[in-house]
């Protein structure tokens, strides 16, 4: 039976290259029929990174049938999988977040979850050896994930060894990263084709602060303008897609990539109060600019309170 490789819903570059690596290691390497599948529409910047190196889009899936076999990859929250993940069998996680739970096995599996910025950085340090049989495609997703992850080694979540494993894989495909990034950077910025609510769900994870349940959405972009244009209609569209999706609010948070800063778009007085107490700003408008705020798993996750 074929396994079914995927990552979170919402995917990014990450979650959708990640699959593409780890189904080719099992199928070109351990000889297990495996395929890598989404669950929902690929951003800009993975659309990019699947045209630049020719990798066909994978399928989209939203549901799972009982006792399929599935690897999870760039997440182990339940949240962020399909609702009936739990009756799937799932035979492995690979992922670099802090472990959420909620997750039930059939038996015995392998588990990875490794302090590093991104999930193919340790995919190639499972390969071992092997890694170096990636095809040129296959270590382009990889780079790709790496440079987005890190926003080419901006992010605080970028470890040496992340920049080590970008670099070796960027002198193997004789490509410029600083040239690379730009391009993928270009790539995510380019959100004029979505409407508000997609803009809000596009990189959006579901977390619980203080009994309230709270939608955090990130866009990583270099050019945060043509966001914080939209502010009105942006924070007019966060009622209805915090009732559709069953939470309180809609956090958004626009990263400038290149001035390294986020800008958080404040609509009431409820993201007032957690701006304020969160990371000790002061608000006096309907948004809010957080210097060297930059990674949502490690500045801002971790210190959101109310």
């Amino acid at each position: 039976m074929t396994t079914l490789v995927f990552g979170h819903k919402s995917p990014d570059t990450d979650s959708t290259g990640s699959p593409i690596i780890w189904a080719w290691y099992l199928n070109e390497v351990k000889g297990q029929a495996a395929q890598p599948v989404l669950l929902g529409e690929p951003n800009t910047e993975a659309a990019f990174m699947l045209a630049h190196w020719g990798l066909d889009k994978p399928e989209i899936i939203s549901d799972l049938a009982a006792d399929t076999p599935v690897v999870i990859v760039d997440t182990n929250n339940p949240a962020e999988l399909p609702a009936t993940i739990n009756s799937a069998d799932i035979q492995g996680i690979i992922d670099h977040h802090k472990l959420v739970g909620g997750l039930e096995t059939k038996g015995p599996i392998d588990i990875t979850i490794r302090p590093l910025a991104c999930t193919a950085t340790l995919m190639i340090d499972l390969m071992g050896a092997d890694a170096a049989r990636m095809p040129t495609a296959i270590k382009g997703a990889a780079l790709s994930c790496i440079l987005s992850d890190t926003l080419e080694f901006r992010s605080p979540t970028t470890t040496a060894h992340d920049r080590a494993v970008a670099e070796g894989l960027a002198a193997d495909l004789g490509v410029d990263i600083a040239a690379y990034a730009a391009q993928l950077f270009e790539a995510k910025s380019d959100v004029s084709a979505f409407s508000d609510a997609q803009l809000l769900r596009m990189d959006s994870k579901e977390y619980a602060i203080a009994g309230k349940e709270f939608r955090v959405s990130v866009l990583e972009t270099t050019a945060p303008k043509l966001i914080l244009d939209r502010k009105d209609s942006l924070m007019a569209a966060m009622q209805d897609v915090a009732a559709e999706d069953g939470a309180d609010q809609v956090l958004l948070f626009v990263v400038d990539i290149l001035n390294e800063e986020a800008t958080l778009l404040v609509p009431n007085d409820l993201v007032k109060t957690l701006a304020e107490k969160s990371f000790g700003a002061t608000v006096t408008g309907d948004t809010v600019v957080l210097p060297g705020i930059m990674s949502r798993k490690k500045q801002i996750i971790p210190v959101l309170a109310l």
